[in-house]
């Protein structure tokens, strides 16, 4: 019986430390960053790289070496990760780009909402 009560303590901290986890971390109003243009020479000159001659070639690279190992391994696994990968690495500027210039369309709406819920009125 003593068990019994122990364990519903432990759950019922549990559950209070993880609520008040949720709370502390809930930001008031989440919203991408514009600024910042050091790193953008950076950026372009990678995103060049990845989707030009380069990454092309490393992407073919990738490919055949997808090739190699299903034919070593007599599975066509290894091919598809090879193919996989070379994709991958071909699109992740497009990709992380979507990701980070991702905009709500009915942002303010959606603030007002936020900021509603948060404070309960």
């Amino acid at each position: 019986m003593n068990t019994a009560v122990d364990t519903k303590k432990v759950t019922m901290a549990f559950l209070a430390l993880c609520a008040t986890s949720i709370l502390v971390a809930m930001p008031e109003q989440a919203m991408a960053g514009t600024g910042g243009t050091a790193f953008e020479d950076v950026w372009i000159w990678l995103k060049e790289n990845i989707e030009g001659t380069l990454g092309r070639i490393i992407c073919g690279a990738i490919v055949v070496v997808g090739i190699v190992a299903g034919i070593a391994r007599q599975s066509l696994i290894s091919f598809a990760i090879g193919i996989g990968g070379g994709m991958g690495l071909y699109n992740t500027p497009t990709i992380i780009e979507s990701i980070v210039s991702a905009m709500i369309e009915h942002a303010d709406k959606a603030s007002t909402l936020v900021m509603t819920l948060n404070n309960g009125l």
